[in-house]
């Protein structure tokens, strides 16, 4: 709960739609959602989350603030959302990302996710399909 006005800070500067702090403390207060935080120094440089659903993971956030782009704070991120993910029994992640976000399509593919279908439309501000990628 102490990050979540960090997060929410990240998430709209990296976000056309971002979650609010409210949605994040009512998703860290979920016993079906798992949230991470990275730190360097003290500062909250990025975070991920996702829900559990049995043995699948939805994740829904990934993101890392801007000025630390490149470091490979998102790989970590996915690495430990992951490795958490399976000591709660999860099999297969599954996220949407937009189409044209090629940092992160290429990100996800280097952590081993794949392409699995599009979501006509899924994303607002502005409309854009998302690609559904999956890992198992």
């Amino acid at each position: 709960m102490e990050d979540v006005q960090a997060a929410a800070a990240i998430e709209r500067e990296n976000f056309s739609k971002p979650w609010k702090e409210k949605d994040f403390a009512d998703a860290v207060r979920s016993s079906n959602a798992l949230y991470l935080t990275a730190e360097i120094e003290e500062e909250i440089v990025g975070y991920a989350g996702m829900w559990i659903a049995l043995d699948e993971g939805e994740i829904t956030n990934v993101s890392v603030k801007k000025d630390r782009w490149g470091c490979a704070i998102g790989k970590k991120l996915m690495e430990a959302l992951e490795e958490e993910g399976n000591k709660t029994g999860v099999a297969a992640f599954f996220l949407e990302v937009r189409k044209s976000n090629e940092r992160a399509r290429n990100l996800y593919k280097h952590c081993g996710f794949q392409e699995a279908g599009i979501r006509k439309n899924f994303y607002e501000s502005p409309v854009e399909d998302g690609i559904v990628m999956c890992k198992r």
